[in-house]
């Protein structure tokens, strides 16, 4: 059953589908720990905190914050939206050109994890992602 992007109930659906994944695919070959700042949600407070770490050579995504993260990353929920679900490159590059993204940190890291290649299998963690989404 799909829920709102980034909702409690979406997190855990998505945290569920990353287990069962979890050592299929290439490890992420870039260690990464990230947070992100989601503003502009349509429910709770307006703003989501997350963080991702890939230090382990697979993706943890957790609400919350990392004391040592590399990098953090702020956008708006429609943004974050479009490259986590739709998985559109343009659409991050685009609202990164035009201010909609904002990065303090590590940009290396960040751009580094952009260019991790896609396997069969992320491509089908990914499609499973998006069928849980509104």
């Amino acid at each position: 059953m799909p829920h709102p992007f980034l909702s409690d109930e979406w997190l855990a659906d998505a945290r569920a589908i990353r287990e069962k994944y979890a050592g299929q695919g290439a490890p992420i070959g870039h260690k990464v720990k990230m947070n992100q700042i989601i503003t502009d949600t349509p429910f709770g407070d307006g703003d989501i905190e997350l963080y991702m770490d890939t230090t382990s050579g697979e993706v943890r995504l957790e609400k919350g914050h990392l004391d040592d993260a590399d990098v953090t990353v702020t956008t708006d929920y429609e943004t974050a939206r479009k490259i986590f679900v739709d998985q559109d490159p343009q659409a991050g590059m685009q609202a990164f050109m035009s201010g909609k993204i904002k990065v303090q940190g590590d940009m290396t890291k960040l751009m580094m994890m952009q260019q991790q290649p896609a396997d069969a299998n992320a491509a089908e963690l990914a499609e499973r992602i998006k069928s849980i989404t509104e």
